[in-house]
């Protein structure tokens, strides 16, 4: 049944400061007779209510898309992204609060997601003034004839369905939505069950930059019940999915014939040389292992240091490991807020209590308070221990001390993993080898594991992805099928 107040925007406050949304289909809010509560991981306080889909309204978000035929020009792609850009620039400040409420990530990090997406927007209109055909002459051999192929991209003929995680509750859905516009296509979102109402804001400034709202619905609820309908139905051609391993195999098998694009986990490490500058090494590790309290696919999971200078690298770890101010994520002198909720805490605790049980040297940290999880580092961590050996999703900085390059290769290829990773070393002779036999999608010499543009391809292979490519530019290409025609060239 529709909304009682349809023309409420999530940016207006309640007489008791609970936001209270709806389904976005097609553009009109619709008010499900179930809802799901938001609290704020902080302070256990209720940020916001939110309807449950049904089947039914999944079904009607995925018609609404699949009738609709979009026949918006480059230019007015163009317009609606970097009129989404201005917006998002300008309610900056409102929207990092909405973020951290309902996240726990510090306001710090939640301006700098906020910049973040307003990028994926500007490259995403951007994208779409760049004209994406090639030509081919024909007459290249003995066989060839006097004539041209032509390519063009065009919009898929089915809608996109889209998955998206809690950890970055605006950007993850900027980079699903804007190439979809980009590319003139249509998306049924489901963001994340724990962070659903940055989503919701962000549909609304999408709306008023003129985006057809049949072009983009957000359904909101528990994926146990909804997203088997978004995986299988006849009318989706492509999955685009971010989020766990578990989650991502499951994507993979039960959606079968269509197009996926999954960008899953990672156990990412920073590899320490004995040339390395430990200074800029050691900034790297906490700026790597701590943003966004560690929630990040490209976090630094594991740190590999060479013997010799592993004794000084612990030591300007922890000086600024130290300095990170944690708890409040609201005060914005705050580096780094809560995890997700307190189960996720718990989760990083055990995962600590465990290595250390088994040899491992617990140097600071491992203090829990609900879902405020202290910085953390150990030392002498075994590559084996669960700790590294799985993705550990929070801010734990384990440091594994290796002795020859070789070793430093072979423990860093030695997870199911395969995202990213980073080198601190100034030797051409090792940046070589690292690029060459790393088993990952990227590779950042002096810089953390998670640089790079929104723009730019990202992705990993492995447990981390099939190898299809996120950033602007890649998606572009996955949202769309390629067409070739071919016509009489006489010159």
């Amino acid at each position: 049944m529709p909304d009682d107040n349809p023309g409420r925007t999530p940016e207006m406050r309640y007489d008791d400061g609970v936001r209270r949304e709806s389904l976005r289909i097609g553009g009109a809010r619709v008010a499900s007779g179930r809802s799901s509560e938001v609290f704020n991981p902080y302070t256990r306080a209720l940020v916001g209510t939110v309807a449950r889909a049904s089947m039914a309204e999944v079904r009607r978000a995925i018609g609404i898309a699949r009738a609709f035929r979009p026949r918006l020009t480059r230019y007015e792609r163009y317009r609606i992204c970097q009129q989404t850009a201005e917006t998002l620039c300008a309610r900056a400040e409102e929207i990092a609060d909405l973020i951290t409420a309902e996240s726990g990530l510090c306001k710090k990090d939640s301006i700098y997601e906020v910049g973040r997406a307003c990028d994926v927007f500007i490259f995403a209109g951007n994208a779409a003034l760049q004209d994406d055909g090639q030509i081919f002459s024909c007459d290249l051999t003995a066989h060839g004839r006097r004539r041209k192929v032509y390519t063009l991209r065009e919009p898929l003929l089915g809608v996109i369905a889209a998955i998206t995680p809690f950890n970055h509750p605006l950007n993850q859905v900027a980079h699903k939505i804007a190439p979809s516009i980009a590319s003139n296509n249509r998306m049924v979102l489901k963001p994340s069950e724990k962070t659903p109402l940055s989503a919701l804001l962000l549909a609304d400034v999408l709306y008023e930059a003129g985006l057809p709202p049949e072009m983009f619905s957000v359904l909101t609820g528990d994926p146990r019940e909804i997203a088997d309908e978004l995986l299988t139905h006849a009318d989706v051609d492509l999955i685009t999915f971010t989020g766990g391993v578990a989650a991502g195999k499951y994507i993979a098998a039960k959606a079968v014939y269509k197009r996926q694009v999954l960008e899953l986990g990672g156990n990412d490490p920073l590899i320490v040389m004995e040339d390395a500058d430990l200074e800029e090494a050691a900034t790297l590790a906490a700026a790597g292992s701590y943003r966004n309290s560690g929630q990040r696919c490209t976090a630094i999971k594991r740190m590999l240091v060479q013997d010799s200078v592993a004794d000084g690298f612990i030591e300007r770890l922890l000086e600024r490991t130290r300095a990170i101010k944690y708890g409040d994520p609201m005060d914005p002198t705050t580096d780094m807020g809560t995890v997700i909720d307190e189960a996720a805490a718990r989760s990083f605790e055990d995962k600590v209590n465990d290595a250390v049980a088994h040899g491992a040297t617990l140097l600071y940290g491992n203090i829990r308070a609900g879902a405020l999880y202290s910085p953390t580092v150990l030392d002498r961590v075994d590559p084996q221990m669960p700790l590294v050996k799985e993705e550990t999703f929070g801010p734990v900085s384990p440091v594994i001390r290796f002795h020859t390059i070789d070793d430093a290769i072979r423990i860093a290829n030695s997870t199911a993993y395969g995202l990213s990773s980073a080198v601190c070393t100034n030797r051409l002779d090792y940046i070589t080898r690292f690029v060459s036999e790393l088993n990952v999608g990227s590779v950042n010499v002096r810089e953390v594991p998670g640089y790079r543009l929104e723009l730019t391809p990202f992705g990993g292979i492995k447990d981390s992805g099939l190898g299809y490519k996120e950033g602007v530019q890649e998606a572009v290409r996955s949202f769309t099928n390629i067409k070739t025609y071919s016509l009489p060239w006489l010159a």
